[in-house]
């Protein structure tokens, strides 16, 4: 399994780490997830570990609570061997103080997800969306007191705007508080729109990406197609509100091409799809999610092989939108002055390249290549 560095941090991670909002069932949109318990959560949990995935993504909401409890059971006596994430923000009771990143929440969650995993240190605590009611400065003074307290390691953003982030980073700077030194976001082949803004940021400011619903939130499966019936079992019908709106004929076209290139491969559409973004530029890791063991084996199979700049090129033109302003501004009228980030992947010889600028597919996002 490749190790990369967690953003600017010294942290190495597996390339994919597992996401456990399956675990628990919880909760209409949970129960639609999955309703994996604690001994399948084991199994799962020693074949992420046999195949080198040692990183476990949970959430205090995940199944209000619940996940957190199955993941902290399942590496019970291996607790060395894991690196454990989980988040905060929301709800988690009536009182108006239980949710958000105020010093006050923030300090009662981490307990509580410390008691539920079983655990006395949580290796990246993330903040699970923006709190405009909380100060930057309150949450990141509360986190760096986490750290201090050795109860946090490395803090995480996670679906902030680009203003956001930068915003929490400066406050960082300015008083020596511990950096974000990753950010969870919505990414895959049928939603790029993190390519516009954070990408570059990330770029600059040495903010990892962790990726969630790299499949588009189920959506790249294979088994949506074009002219044919959606299948009988998928999470599609009753979680569709939460996830992301993808355009059908986006969906169907990004579909076709992962069919020709299963085809010339050999490979799964999934595992395609999952490679693609691992040759993206400040990807860290990505946070694959499975209901059973089938699906994590396959979705396992996404690395040890990389696709050809070619295959990529394919992807990128058709998957490419337009980007809404100022992004199409950017890219028509400043590209001399904002060069886009350069993708990588390895040839069949085995040899690191840059993919082209056109096939990077962020021609419009500013930002240093890396």
């Amino acid at each position: 399994m490749e190790l990369r560095q967690l953003g600017r941090s010294g942290l190495s991670i597996p390339v994919l780490s597992y996401g456990t909002g399956t675990f628990g069932g919880r909760g209409d949109l949970f129960k639609a997830w999955g309703n994996t318990g604690a001994q399948e959560a084991r199994r799962l949990v020693d074949i992420c570990l046999e195949a080198g995935v040692n990183m476990f993504d949970s959430a205090d909401a995940y199944s209000s609570g619940r996940s957190e409890e199955i993941l902290g059971e399942a590496i019970r006596g291996r607790r060395d061997q894991v690196i454990l994430a989980t988040k905060v923000f929301f709800r988690m009771g009536a009182h108006p103080n239980e949710g958000g990143t105020s010093r006050h929440h923030l300090i009662a969650a981490c307990e509580a997800s410390l008691r539920r995993l079983g655990t006395d240190y949580i290796d990246l605590y993330q903040m699970h969306a923006f709190d405009a009611l909380s100060p930057v400065e309150e949450t990141l003074r509360a986190l760096d007191d986490l750290i201090t307290a050795g109860k946090v390691r490395y803090i995480g953003a996670s679906n902030f705007s680009g203003w956001h982030l930068m915003k929490s980073l400066s406050a960082s700077e300015r008083y020596g508080w511990s950096r974000y030194v990753s950010h969870q976001v919505y990414y895959s082949l049928v939603g790029r729109e993190y390519e516009w803004e954070l990408m570059p940021l990330g770029i600059d400011q040495g903010v990892g990406a962790l990726i969630w619903s790299p499949l588009g939130w189920g959506r790249l499966t294979g088994k949506l197609r074009r002219n044919q019936p959606p299948p009988e079992i998928s999470r599609l019908p009753q979680t569709a509100q939460y996830g992301p709106p993808v355009n059908d004929d986006l969906l169907y076209n990004v579909v076709d091409v992962l069919d020709a290139l299963a085809n010339e491969t050999g490979k799964t559409i999934p595992q395609i799809a999952l490679n693609w973004l691992l040759q993206r530029p400040t990807v860290s890791s990505v946070v694959i999610g499975a209901r059973n063991e089938k699906q994590l084996r396959d979705n396992l199979g996404a690395v040890g092989w990389n696709l050809t700049n070619e295959q990529i090129s394919r992807l990128d033109a058709i998957s490419q939108t337009m980007p809404v302003y100022p992004y199409w501004h950017q890219r028509q009228t400043a590209l001399d002055r904002n060069p886009p980030p350069v993708a990588y992947t390895t040839n069949v010889d085995g040899a690191r390249a840059p993919v082209t600028a056109a096939s990077a597919g962020v021609d419009a996002a500013p930002g240093r290549d890396t």
